[in-house]
């Protein structure tokens, strides 16, 4: 198995996510100075023959180019999102492979890969004008949906790649999007897992991302829908991160303090399972509580790895990147969603487990501790 260090991809950039994307995190690097958890459970053995599917699955580094052939010998896009984090790097892996690929067949793909360094709708605003006044192949968009119909009014050709899409039953004219389609169905199945884990009674505290981020509002209402099915299961509190793992470690001691009994969070983006785990650590709750969370940072994979994190779900971030150039190249030639690309492209999230974790570190991250 080849590994990728995620850690490392910092190539023009800013590694991180546009406004409609998934999880951010300005805050301190820290995960609870505490002991490994026992490994007790009987659903958490390691994988027979030396290999873990389920990562393997998860995470795809193996992409080639499909057939088409562009008609251009050199291509321009910008892409901007939301904030610099590390989820993004991910996805400029597999934006550098499919440009090393089209590379090898003669064709350059020239790009900038930007973003805010904080939460900033009017900067993205800016960076996309910007980018199509100097009339740059623009390929993804910010949060703005005006702004994109603006530059798609004046002839440049936008499309959206994230974590949720900018809809066109919302006014959005983009031509297409490759990311998430299913942020409402990951939710639920996060709560599903939390409740079976469980026994479908208890306390549970939902902590989301940004406010209006339709991928963490999707998530929250997918994991409601579940918990409303459970009459034993009762939500103490939801309350928002602002993708601050700190806050979401403050909003986790604040609803443990008021119900100490709770059993159970369900966190809805990148950085809160790891604000989370460290409160329940703080307080020695690890043995009580139940969390489940998204995607793959690093700390948040050390704590499933030791047993204070149940369960993550992991986007397939790098097939984003690869799939976003090869669909920018053919919107920017001219196809029509359906002539050699779908109007959404469809990319995978997988529920890993403690069994999964070393696997994906060492997939994602070369660690082979």
């Amino acid at each position: 198995m080849k590994a990728k260090k995620i850690i490392l991809m910092m190539f023009m950039c800013m590694t991180a996510l546009m406004m409609y994307a998934c999880d951010t995190e300005t805050d301190t690097e820290k995960s609870p100075d505490v002991q490994k958890k026992a490994e007790t459970d009987t659903d958490v053995s390691e994988e027979q023959d030396g290999e873990n599917h389920v990562v393997e699955s998860a995470v795809s580094f193996e992409h080639t180019l499909d057939d088409y052939v562009p008609k251009k010998k050199e291509y321009n896009f910008y892409f901007t999102y939301k904030i610099v984090h590390p989820w993004w790097d991910a996805v400029a892996m597999g934006l550098e492979d499919a440009a090393d690929q089209y590379a090898e067949r003669g064709v350059t793909i020239n790009y900038e890969y930007l973003a805010p360094q904080a939460v900033d709708a009017e900067d993205q605003r800016k960076r996309l004008l910007d980018a199509g006044n100097r009339g740059v192949d623009v390929a993804d968009s910010a949060q703005i949906t005006p702004v994109i119909n603006t530059l798609i009014n004046k002839g440049q050709k936008v499309i959206t790649f994230s974590s949720s899409d900018t809809d066109p039953k919302d006014g959005c004219k983009r031509i297409a999007y490759v990311g998430n389609t299913h942020n409402e169905q990951d939710g639920a199945a996060l709560a599903e897992a939390l409740c079976e884990r469980i026994g479908y009674a208890g306390k549970i505290g939902i902590i989301v991302g940004d406010h209006g981020a339709p991928c963490h509002e999707e998530r929250l209402r997918g994991a409601r829908s579940v918990l409303d099915k459970y009459p034993d299961i009762s939500i103490v509190g939801i309350d928002y991160d602002r993708e601050s793992a700190d806050r979401a470690e403050k909003i986790a001691s604040r609803f443990i303090d008021a119900n100490p009994d709770i059993v159970g969070f369900i966190c809805c983006n990148m950085v809160n399972p790891v604000g989370v785990a460290h409160a329940v650590a703080t307080k020695k709750l690890e043995d009580q509580v139940t969390i489940v969370g998204m995607d793959h940072d690093e700390r948040a994979l050390r704590l499933l790895k030791d047993g204070y994190i149940y369960c993550l779900g992991v986007q397939d971030c790098c097939s984003i990147g690869f799939d976003t150039i090869q669909t920018a190249i053919k919107v920017a030639d001219g196809l029509k969603p359906g002539e050699g690309y779908e109007e959404l492209t469809e990319e995978k999230t997988t529920l890993i487990y403690q069994k999964d974790a070393a696997a994906m570190l060492y997939k994602l991250y070369g660690d082979q501790e």
